[in-house]
């Protein structure tokens, strides 16, 4: 289809259910039933694609529910992570599948439905083929998902018992309708997604993160919003606009949230922020929570608090490594997906129970491999303190005696303090903290804390991340809220209200507590940990963040542009604090 062909709007009639009999590529047919109505409790209407086994019974659901389109094909909305995806493994998505049915961070139903699944892939409201007004993970979408929930449990075809899967928004929106307890929900699979609207995905340490923020709103939500008759995004079976009949550009506008504003109005961890924050104490069915070590910003910090936070007595994490759209579509993960519902779903026998409660990827600059563990964070960590000199830049195992400071521009590149070479092998897994005395020539200082890894030829360790070239692991906070939480805090994880902006005094000394995102690093004989303190993003020449804290209406104030200072040693100790795990 051309660029021409894609700016005329299609005509789009009423909705209507289509009903398909499919023959997968693994020889079973399956039944496709298109644009099914799915009533929820304020009568809206939602649409969903539903793939169901062609044969008599009564089958486990595998349900999604959100806005990225259930009738956009991957790579017609996601061309460069598809075309990434198919370099890395070319061969994923030509063995055991057409491709036809593939979307962006949800099940393959080809893969699922000859194994005796029920797949859903619902639009939320206000997306794609469903009308209502578009407002992501609020409350109301929510709601509607529990209520997609139980209309699945109860139709012919379900043996009543629903389980939710996907990556990222698919995940989010899994914690927080988990905590709903809808009565027909049986187990959930969070794939690297956010639990904490607030700490873990928007408000970075209190600092707005707008890079994905401001982009994602407009690129892969208004594109798909339900009535955009300009949508690029065509779907395949029909040619037509994905996102039903068309609506005026007015009406579009009125029927959706002022999605980056509530950001930039709602700075501190308030009611609004809280409604949306899901209680994980709520959630009681047994999850498989999968997270990405290179997923600072967004994918990473909600898998683990969920698996923490979880009252269910049934529950595993896993944490990976690689890109963001990797792991989930690789044939050892998905038979692990599939294992845990047959488990939970189908009620098999099939010994998931005794599966280790936590697998981990413990990454090396020389690959990863993976390890069973029983808890995270592990039993036998080493805590450990590498004390910050600014005298001499150094990590040292031994607080310096004497005090010392060194300044930088709030917006230049920071100051590095680094350890000797190690001299042995050592591996660091879990959470990361710092401990920093600081001062600032302004009311305020946001620190940007970076761990990284050197060989000893000065090249530096670099991994591939979620979605970009990322050091071991990040921090953030910004100086006016570092009041902690005491209830939640722990000295190798502080965790901030968020409740006060409390502004610094220009040039006086203050302990803040900084939260590093965990991580999984071995470090071999003669490598350095470094840790890197700055007042902008970190980031490698020539690649731009995507994670970035730049908006000029959160950042942009002199407060943020002025000199940073942080003070070592004496009375003023400054440390780090690694989880060390020694070797069994």
């Amino acid at each position: 289809m051309t660029e021409d062909t894609l700016a005329e709007p299609a005509a789009a009639g009423p909705v209507e259910t289509v009903v398909e009999t499919v023959t997968t590529a693994r020889g079973p047919t399956m039944i496709f039933e298109k644009d099914v109505p799915v009533p929820v409790g304020d009568g809206l209407v939602l649409r969903a694609n539903v793939f169901r086994p062609d044969r008599e019974g009564r089958f486990p659901v595998v349900m999604a529910h959100g806005l990225y389109g259930k009738d956009v094909h991957f790579a017609d909305g996601f061309a460069p992570q598809w075309e990434r995806l198919n370099t890395l493994h070319p061969d994923l998505f030509t063995t055991g599948t057409s491709g036809r049915f593939l979307r962006w961070e949800t099940v393959d139903p080809e893969v699922w439905v000859p194994d005796g699944f029920v797949v859903i892939q619902v639009d939320s409201r206000g997306s794609g083929k469903s009308p209502g007004y578009l407002d992501p993970r609020s409350p109301r979408e929510i709601q509607d998902y529990h209520d997609a929930i139980e209309w699945a449990g109860t139709q012919p075809w379900s043996n009543g018992k629903v389980g939710l899967i996907g990556i990222s928004y698919y995940a989010f929106t899994q914690w927080a309708v988990a905590a709903l307890q809808p009565r027909h929900l049986a187990a959930i699979v969070p794939w690297e997604g956010f639990l904490d609207y607030y700490r873990d995905a928007y408000r970075h340490g209190g600092i707005f993160s707008n890079g994905f923020t401001t982009a994602w709103w407009p690129r892969q939500v208004l594109v798909n919003q339900h009535g955009n008759g300009e949508t690029r995004y065509r779907d395949r079976d029909t040619g037509r606009p994905n996102t039903g009949p068309a609506l005026p550009a007015a009406m579009l506008e009125g029927n959706r949230t002022d999605y980056v504003g509530e950001f930039l109005r709602h700075p501190l961890r308030d009611a609004w922020y809280r409604e949306r924050a899901p209680d994980p104490a709520r959630i009681t069915v047994p999850l498989l929570s999968a997270g990405n070590w290179g997923g600072p910003g967004l994918h990473l910090r909600g898998n683990i608090d969920g698996f923490l936070g979880a009252a269910s007595a049934q529950k595993w994490l896993s944490v990976h490594d690689g890109t963001h759209f990797e792991s989930f579509y690789l044939p050892d993960y998905v038979a692990l997906q599939k294992r845990f519902f047959d488990r939970f779903l189908k009620g098999e026998r099939n010994g998931f129970d005794d599966e280790p409660r936590v697998r981990l990827s413990i990454r090396s600059p020389h690959g990863a491999v993976r390890r069973d563990e029983h808890e995270f964070p592990l039993a036998r960590t080493r805590w450990t303190r590498m004390h910050l000199d600014a005298a001499s830049r150094a990590l040292t195992p031994e607080p310096p005696s004497v005090e010392s400071a060194v300044s930088y521009d709030a917006q230049g590149d920071g100051v590095d303090f680094s350890t000797a070479p190690f001299e042995t092998e050592t591996e660091i897994t879990g959470f990361v903290s710092a401990r920093l005395w600081v001062a600032s020539s302004t009311t305020d200082m946001d620190m940007f804390a970076v761990l990284r890894a050197f060989a000893p030829d000065g090249s530096e360790v670099v991994f591939d991340g979620a979605h970009e070239k990322t050091p071991p692991s990040r921090g953030w906070l910004r100086a006016s809220h570092r009041r902690l939480d005491p209830a939640r805090s722990r000295p190798w994880r502080p965790v901030h209200a968020h409740e006060a902006i409390e502004p610094l005094t220009p040039g006086e000394p203050v302990a803040v507590d900084v939260e590093i995102w965990p991580t999984s690093l071995v470090l071999p004989k003669g490598y350095r940990l470094v840790l890197t303190l700055m007042g902008r993003d970190f980031e490698y020449p020539g690649v731009p963040g995507r994670m970035r804290h730049d908006h000029p209406q959160d950042r942009g104030g002199p407060e943020f542009a002025g000199t940073c200072t942080i003070l070592t040693g004496g009375a003023r100790d400054s440390a780090l604090l690694l989880p060390v795990i020694p070797p069994r």
